[in-house]
């Protein structure tokens, strides 16, 4: 990296880096409708997917540009989409059929201020359950949420190497002040860039089952038109593909879909530490509002209070474990978010301590400010 050129440290703002890094991951398709936080996301893919040999498409609403992003996802294309809340609404049903056909695709939300068209510019993490319950149907998902500049190019190539280990689409939640906060930022050179692909058949053909049971419980997948006969359906399907009402298959089919994100526990729940060693008091936060939190902790610090931050980067499949530590660990925490209190009831549900847990909210499309935190901590 010492011998990168200089040209390589840029100005960046979030959703340009959520375009290099699902570049750098190797996606090569992207098909979206322009819909205002994450409208500079599709407009940076149209210029430079085709320089590297993929294809933009601007189709006429979400609904299809998530249909697209199926369909060339099967043929063997790594595959994203972008919107903001309205957006994703018209997707779910599409996502639901990407679960259920466990087909690897990325799928970012740009959050803003809701329901509805909301606040179209402004800052929210109003679709955190959206994101995690939005399709019906009992399934497992995964959702990740970006904080900084950096996180937006790094946690996208996460995304999109535990959507080609794993078989799934995986969500990546933004809000509109991440996307829009310009950064520095240096692009690492290709040669420390993880990159993940999916695993494919290398039996013949004619022995092809795909959606035979393993030991990880994700069956290689092979891309459309390269001879391999894949039957797909939104129907649950027996391991060959066909739509079945046998009760073994259907359970078995369902519990192998969840089998194999907790398998992957360690690798997909993931969390950052800021000054949590010896914290007596904590935050947890996630997207923008970890920013404000890290700043927030820094002053009660300066004072003598022994703060902490735990920022979530993978919000489900949720973090019980190492949320549980830290709740044994202090006597107070406190979740702000941009909602009314979404990821604050998963912390509840899993607190078995005594530890104090106290939410802030905003709802009114303004971010939460380090000052609004830091005078939380000191109240506490």
């Amino acid at each position: 990296m010492a011998n990168e050129p200089v040209s390589s440290k840029r100005l960046l703002q979030g959703n340009e880096a959520i375009v290099e890094g699902a570049l750098a991951a190797g996606c090569r398709f992207f098909a979206g409708y322009p819909i205002t936080p994450a409208s500079e996301i599709s407009e940076l893919m149209s210029i430079r997917l085709p320089q590297l040999n993929g294809t933009f498409i601007q189709m006429e609403d979400e609904i299809a540009s998530l249909g697209a992003v199926v369909g060339a996802s099967l043929a063997g294309t790594k595959s994203m989409t972008a919107t903001s809340g309205p957006g994703f609404s018209l997707m779910q049903e599409n996502l639901g059929f990407a679960c259920i056909t466990e087909v690897p695709c990325v799928i970012v939300n740009v959050m803003r201020g809701g329901p509805s068209t909301g606040l179209p510019t402004s800052p929210s993490q109003g679709d955190v359950m959206q994101a995690r319950w939005g399709t019906h149907g009992d399934h497992p998902i995964i959702v990740l949420a970006v904080s900084t500049v950096a996180d937006c190019f790094d946690i996208t190539i996460h995304a999109f190497n535990l959507s080609e280990k794993y078989r799934v689409p995986v969500i990546l939640l933004s809000d509109e002040m991440v996307a829009h906060t310009r950064e520095s930022f240096k692009h690492p050179s290709t040669e420390v860039i993880e990159v993940v692909d999916r695993i494919t058949p290398t039996m013949p053909p004619e022995w092809y089952i795909p959606y035979e049971d393993n030991s990880r419980g994700v069956p290689p997948m092979a891309p459309m038109g390269t001879g391999y006969r894949h039957h797909v359906t939104g129907l649950i399907h027996d391991p060959k593909g066909f739509p079945t009402q046998r009760p073994r298959d259907i359970e078995d089919f369902i519990k192998r879909q969840y089998r194999k994100i907790t398998n992957g526990f360690y690798e997909i729940q993931m969390t950052k530490s800021f000054l949590i060693d010896d914290a007596e008091l904590a935050v947890i936060a996630y997207g923008s509002v970890a920013r404000s939190a890290k700043r927030a902790v820094l002053q009660a610090r300066q004072l003598g209070i022994k703060a902490g931050l735990l920022q979530l980067v993978t919000l489900f499949p949720f973090p019980k474990n190492r949320v549980d530590r830290l709740l044994r660990q202090c006597r107070g925490v406190l979740i702000p978010e941009m909602n009314f209190g979404q990821i604050s009831r998963e912390i509840k549900r899993v607190n078995l301590s005594d530890c104090q847990v106290k939410k802030y909210n905003r709802l009114d499309g303004q971010m939460i400010t380090p000052a609004e935190i830091y005078k939380e901590l000191t109240r506490m």
